[in-house]
This record gives C-alpha cells, sequence and structure tokens, in this order.
C-alpha cells in the first residue's frame, strides 16, 4: 500500500520534494493534499502536481483522515507551530531543516511526537544520499584510519534573498546552510558533541549572521571546523581527515554526486525528474522519502540514520553558535 502524504506550504522546496517523489516508480508513495495560507496557491500547486485536494489552511489539512505523513516545506518560524498541531492531529511528520528555530522548540517537538507516538523526522537529506553510504561505510571499513578532523564549508552570494535577512522569518547563514556543515560532522563523528565550541562571524543590521566560522573541539583529539556565510560562494566541500587518507565530498557536499578518494572520483548520478527541480539535485529528494516509508512500514517512530538525538545536538550546536555572535531569536 502507498504512503499517503499531505504537503504543507506551496513553495519552492515543496514542488521539488513532490516532483522527486512523483518521479519514482509509482505505487510507493502517493499525495493526497497539499495546504497554503492562500487557497488560490494550494490550488494551483494541486492541479501542476496533479494532487486531488487543495486547502487554504493547515488546519484543514491536519483533520484529513487520509493523510498518513505530512511534509512540512514552510519557512523555519512556522516549523514548530506547524508540526505540533500536524503530530498533536495524528500525523507523521517529515520536517524540513532546521528542526525548529532552537534547542527548545526542537526538544518540545520531539517530545510530542513521543507521546502521540508518531514518527518525527527532519528533513537533512544529505544523509539518504549514495554518496553519503559510500563515505561512511569507507570510514566504518577503516580505510582512511581513524578519523581526526573534518573540515565543511558552505557559501552562497544570498543577501538580496529577502526571508535570509529576517530574524522573524528564521534568517541567517546558520540555520539556513550551517545546518549541512553540522550535520555532515554530527554523522562522521557518530552523533558525539562537542566539549568546545569557538566562533566568530558577523551580523547584519538585522540582527542575523551573514557569516560564521566556527571550530569544534571532540574528545579522542578529533577536531572540526565549519563556515556558512551569505556573502559569497565558497567551494562548498566536505573533507575527511583520517590517520591513513583524505576523503572529499565534491560540491555540492549536502547533495553530492561525487566522493574523491586517494584511488579516483567515485560517481554517483542522479535519477531523471518528470519536471525541472528550482534547487540543484533535488532528484536526491526522493532518498529521504524512502527512508521515512521503510521506517512507517517497520513500526519505528525515528530513523536509525538520523535519529532525533541528533537533530537536538544541531538545534543546541546552532543556539550556542547564534549566541556567541550576539544573534537570539524573540523564541529563545
Amino acid at each position: 500500500m502507498a504512503t499517503k502524504w499531505g504537503v504543507v506550504s506551496a513553495g519552492k522546496i515543496s514542488h521539488d520534494f513532490v516532483t522527486a517523489v512523483q518521479s519514482m516508480p509509482k505505487g510507493d508513495h502517493e499525495f493526497i493534499a497539499v495546504a497554503a495560507r492562500n487557497l488560490s496557491s494550494a490550488k494551483e500547486f494541486a492541479s501542476s502536481h496533479n494532487i486531488p485536494k487543495a486547502y487554504g489552511s493547515y488546519e484543514e489539512l491536519a483533520k484529513d483522515s487520509d493523510i498518513e505523513v505530512v511534509y512540512v516545506g514552510t519557512i523555519a518560524s512556522h516549523h514548530y507551530a506547524v508540526g505540533k498541531l500536524m503530530l498533536e492531529s495524528g500525523k507523521h511528520v517529515l520536517m524540513e531543516k532546521p528542526m525548529t528555530l532552537n534547542a527548545k522548540q526542537t526538544k518540545n517537538l520531539i517530545e510530542i511526537a513521543r507521546k502521540q507516538k508518531r514518527f518525527l523526522m527532519e528533513a537533512l537529506w544529505s544523509r539518504f544520499f549514495p554518496a553519503y553510504k559510500f563515505f561512511m561505510d569507507l570510514i566504518k571499513s577503516g580505510k582512511i584510519g581513524d578519523v581526526v578532523h573534518i573540515s565543511a564549508n558552505i557559501g552562497k552570494n544570498l543577501l538580496k534573498k529577502e526571508r535570509l535577512m529576517k530574524k522573524d522569518q528564521g534568517g541567517g547563514s546558520i540555520l539556513d546552510l550551517g545546518v549541512y556543515t553540522l550535520n555532515a560532522v554530527t554523522m562522521i563523528y557518530g552523533g558525539d558533541k562537542p566539549t568546545k565550541v569557538a566562533t566568530v562571524g558577523h551580523l547584519s543590521d538585522g540582527g542575523v549572521d551573514v557569516t560564521q566560522s566556527t571550530s569544534l573541539l571532540y574528545t579522542k583529539n578529533r577536531t572540526a571546523n565549519v563556515t556558512s556565510t551569505l556573502l559569497a560562494p565558497c567551494d562548498n566541500e566536505l573533507v575527511i581527515i583520517g590517520t591513513k587518507g583524505i576523503i572529499k565530498v565534491k560540491n555540492p557536499f549536502w547533495c553530492p554526486t561525487a566522493v574523491e578518494t586517494a584511488e579516483k572520483t567515485h560517481e554517483f548520478p542522479l535519477p531523471d525528474a518528470i519536471r525541472p527541480f528550482n534547487c540543484t539535485n533535488s532528484s536526491g529528494l526522493r532518498y529521504e522519502a524512502m527512508e521515512v516509508r521503510e521506517c512507517l512500514q517497520k513500526g519505528k517512530l525515528e530513523s536509525s540514520i538520523l535519529p532525533l538525538k541528533d537533530s537536538e545536538t544541531h538545534a543546541e550546536l546552532m543556539d550556542e553558535i547564534r549566541h556567541q555572535i550576539g544573534f537570539y531569536f524573540d523564541e529563545d
């Protein structure tokens, strides 16, 4: 039986997610409804994506008994409220990254999911890419020895993107981009938390971080450096340094199709899609949907590849990074 999806928000990322999933062979996934704050937007989205129902409010979608799991693609400042609504309405939730604005909201949402016995996962699609599975298997095999340092940087010239410059919409580089660097480090270091975090950065006039660079200290002689910026393009690579070798995950490291080792560059091409995407390599969004379906079929309330404790760690680290450079949300 197909996994029955609802979609919250008719924006660009929702388009990409639905397109990626609809590009897979039919039978495993079915989109039942889409909701937007504007009914005409929902109807337009539903029509262009062949979704039978359109709602002009999130509450209406939450009440739809045909829907099993909801993909939430709203702006970050709405994640907590929408996630709470859907979980308390009995829906499973795939929440677009970042899970929420801060660790307090993230922990609360996880508590609600556990109380309601509903599945919850942060949509950090990177973890489910074939390229990520490849380099994680390589690390676990001992091929590059013990990992002692990770470097990850992500940057684009995004100062004109209005949403990212607004604090009340969950803006800033660390929540929108930097979460991918922290996700990689947390995954590679097995969910461990750093013993020390040291951040420098610059804030916009509106108080969001336009650039930040953070050094992370871990036990067992391990370190990491992560950088995110809205000021300029970076090389957008992930470099994993072991005692016996180096792995480079090529640009864009958060949705990669190439991993470089000492021997060669390993290619992981993505499948074709039924319609164009808004963002780079969005065909890979199918992999997180596949994980959600597999977890639901097994009765799991969280993913073992991306456990909820890792989402808590991401939120705690982003809080610490923001606060060290003076970036606070009202919700903090």
